[in-house]
């Protein structure tokens, strides 16, 4: 019986190599389209990009957006290099995240039972990013007008500074959120904002691509492969094309 079985196993085995070594011949037959030009279809045809149009906030109040503001220029500066993190979009970035299911955490599991985790876990909160802005806004400017009788947006720069380095350090702590965390989901969204597609409300202007020299959301770069040791010089593209392509269409 044990050889009886072996063979039937042996033969199954012979039948399935020869298949998939005749579609390897067949594959390797095959010749790839090569396409020139524009691509025979639009970006996000069939996955469409989570996006809302420009103009206004979404989920901040206007207060709530005038503290994200003042809190992304003081993390981003403006400098030689790029402008504040306000200029480039940051804030309204994450307001058109929190806007969607990233800031109720749609695609997450979100029940319970919460424990303090390690850091290999991951975050353990059961706080939604909406929930962390919105907590985490208020206590911010409860925490300045308690000591210095100001809201955040009204410190002077190096104030703001001082105030930043203890939220992020939690030697600040803020009612209703840990500070440490706050700022940690700051810090990752306004960054996200300043290198994230511009489609998405930051990185405007494309300013932090330009600023390293990436070419952005381009469709290939097989003419380019070969070329070692040449200056890139084709001006990053956004998965809307470049502004002026978007004004003409």
């Amino acid at each position: 019986m044990r050889t009886i079985t072996n063979a039937r196993l042996s033969r199954r085995q012979v039948l399935l190599s020869s298949a998939a070594a005749f579609i390897a011949v067949a594959t390797g037959r095959a010749n790839a389209t090569i396409i020139r030009g524009a691509a025979p279809f639009k970006p996000f045809d069939y996955n469409p990009p989570e996006t809302l149009g420009p103009g206004g906030w979404y989920f901040f109040t206007p207060d709530e957006a005038a503290t994200v503001e003042a809190l992304v220029s003081r993390i981003i500066p403006a400098d030689e290099l790029s402008v504040s993190g306000k200029d480039a979009g940051c804030a309204v970035f994450i307001d058109r995240q929190l806007a969607g299911s990233y800031g109720t955490s749609e695609r997450l599991y979100m029940k319970g039972p919460f424990l303090q985790g390690t850091p290999e876990q991951g975050d353990q909160s059961e706080l939604a990013p909406r929930q962390r802005y919105r907590i985490g806004i208020a206590a911010l400017n409860a925490y300045c007008r308690s000591t210095v009788g100001k809201g955040f947006v009204e410190l002077p720069g190096e104030q703001q500074d001082k105030t930043i380095s203890g939220i992020e350090s939690g030697e600040i702590a803020l009612d209703g959120i840990d500070s440490k965390m706050f700022f940690g989901q700051l810090l990752a969204n306004t960054m996200e904002g300043f290198f994230a597609d511009p489609i998405y409300g930051g990185n405007r202007d494309m300013v932090s691509w330009k600023m390293i020299g990436f070419p952005g959301a381009r469709y290939d770069y097989r003419d380019y492969v070969e070329r070692h040791n040449e200056k890139f010089d084709l001006p990053p593209l956004s998965i809307a094309g470049r502004p002026e392509w978007t004004a003409r269409n």
